[in-house]
């Protein structure tokens, strides 16, 4: 299997995207603020709506007012949709429970179900370089999940009664993290967050809000493997939200 640092030469991201040491997060963070434009955005940190949502059983407590482990508990037996019949693992999310960046993809793949991890394989490996080079790991600041918490079989497109069951995890996860910037990898994860049908090359150029919080949309690092001239488009994303939350901490 060729070596991250492989990937990246081929993509022509070298030397910018770098892994970083834990040693040098401080380095990269303003290594990156120097690379990349000035942003004067200010979005102070707000609290979340309660978002009601249906359950499968009417004495359940409500998903909006889980505790974090009993959240987790709860993905790891729902049986709220299709989707756990052919399941191997749910995948709840991974990183910093305290993260003041939250990235958000569409769902797990093959890896990803086998492992209950998100963001593994190649595609994990370029976001893990991606967010090295703005001086970020998913152990420090960084929380990872999925719109939708099982596979689709043949990694197809979740459809619509597969979301209203599955959303309300997420919902709850952001919630309870609260972080400070969403950054949402694809299409689907970004029109999913932001209730809309647009093109992921329309919500790009933008900064949205989910419940007071700034979003940047980019591209899923999967998509950047077969199409790699738009790895410098995400590069240019990665800037802008490492931007906006300097401003916000400024």
């Amino acid at each position: 299997m060729p070596e991250p640092d492989s990937i990246l030469e081929e993509l022509g991201l070298t030397p910018v995207w770098r892994t970083r040491t834990a040693s040098t997060i401080g380095a990269a963070e303003s290594a990156a603020a120097e690379a990349c434009p000035s942003v004067d955005v200010k979005a102070p940190k707000k609290e979340f709506e309660v978002i009601s949502e249906p359950i499968s059983e009417v004495s359940e407590t409500p998903i909006s007012l889980l505790d974090w482990d009993t959240l987790k508990a709860r993905v790891a037996n729902c049986t709220r949709c299709r989707l756990c019949e052919k399941r191997n693992h749910t995948v709840f999310g991974i990183g910093d429970e305290k993260a003041s960046w939250m990235l958000v993809g569409e769902a797990p793949g093959a890896n990803e179900d086998r492992l209950g991890e998100p963001f593994v394989g190649q595609a994990g490996k370029l976001l893990d370089n991606m967010l090295g080079a703005v001086g970020r790991t998913r152990e420090n600041g960084i929380y990872i999940a999925n719109v939708i918490k099982c596979r689709p079989p043949g990694n197809r497109d979740p459809q619509l009664d597969e979301v209203a069951q599955c959303e309300p995890y997420l919902k709850r996860q952001l919630a309870i993290i609260r972080p400070q910037l969403i950054l949402a990898l694809g299409r689907f994860a970004a029109q999913s967050l932001l209730k809309t049908d647009a093109s992921i090359s329309s919500l790009r150029t933008r900064v949205h809000q989910y419940e007071g919080v700034p979003v940047i949309v980019t591209y899923h690092p999967a998509y950047l493997l077969r199409n790699l001239p738009d790895k410098a488009k995400a590069w240019a994303d990665l800037c802008r939200a490492q931007e906006i939350y300097q401003a916000m901490n400024h």
